[in-house]
């Protein structure tokens, strides 16, 4: 397992989607911002404190469901609305409606800018399916088949755990584990002989609690030190690092 970087005995790979394959972290992080700076606005006026792109991105919504994202960082400010139900209208000041307009102006911006994979995720997952590894996609997003077909990738996973999934299924999102837990029983792996890939700290808090083999943190935004601190085992800049010359990845 050395040219992959991965420990001897590991048998699947489960892996994030924004962030990890693909390049729409950032498209995430900006509808967010629209979305809460627009909420934090008309509630505080033009004083308001904005929602950080990078703080607050990284600490109360990088990983988590989007209902949980609108919780936790209005929490962060002490702010508490309405639950409401998972079809309000994007316009209504509920936690479901607020994170409904976040979808909203995402799948407005992934129309727009299109989305991209990182190359080398890519090289990397084909490495993998190509030494017999079995493979699947966790995510919290409820847009993560139309993402994986859009970048044309959909074809390269056994198992989806998605955002639809742990709804039908009553998953709890991560940092919980579940998720992650289902997609290797959907490989029939048991945890200890899968490794998770994941660029947020409550992905690396699930792979933590899930007891999973080894845990890859992928660092795109300069948090190499927390997601170490949050439980990865290693962690890289780009997946390709993990089987570069000299068999060590970013550490």
């Amino acid at each position: 397992m050395t040219k992959l970087g991965l420990p001897d005995g590991v048998r699947a790979c489960l892996f994030d989607l924004d962030g990890v394959l693909t390049k729409t972290a950032v498209v995430h992080d900006a509808a967010w911002k629209e979305t809460f700076d627009a909420f934090l606005r008309e509630r505080e006026g033009p004083g308001f404190r904005p929602f950080d792109p990078v703080a607050d991105y990284d600490a109360y919504v990088d990983g988590l469901p989007r209902a949980d994202g609108v919780r936790t960082f209005l929490a962060s400010r002490g702010i508490e609305l309405p639950e409401g139900t998972p079809d309000d209208p994007p316009d209504r000041r509920t936690v479901h409606g607020l994170g409904n307009r976040k979808n909203e102006l995402l799948l407005e911006k992934i129309h727009q800018e299109g989305v991209e994979a990182y190359d080398g995720s890519v090289r990397y997952l084909d490495a993998v399916r190509t030494a017999g590894l079995r493979t699947a996609v966790v995510s919290s997003s409820a847009n993560c088949r139309d993402v994986l077909v859009a970048v044309g990738i959909a074809d390269r996973f056994d198992a989806r755990i998605d955002g639809i999934v742990a709804r039908e299924r009553k998953l709890p999102g991560k940092p919980r584990p579940d998720t992650f837990l289902a997609a290797a029983h959907e490989l029939g792996v048991a945890p200890g002989k899968a490794a998770v890939f994941e660029d947020a700290l409550a992905g690396m808090e699930a792979g933590r609690a899930g007891g999973f083999g080894h845990v890859v943190g992928v660092d795109r935004t300069g948090q190499a030190g927390a997601l170490r601190a949050h439980g990865a085992d290693v962690v890289v800049k780009d997946l390709w690092d993990l089987v570069d010359a000299s068999g060590e990845g970013e550490r």
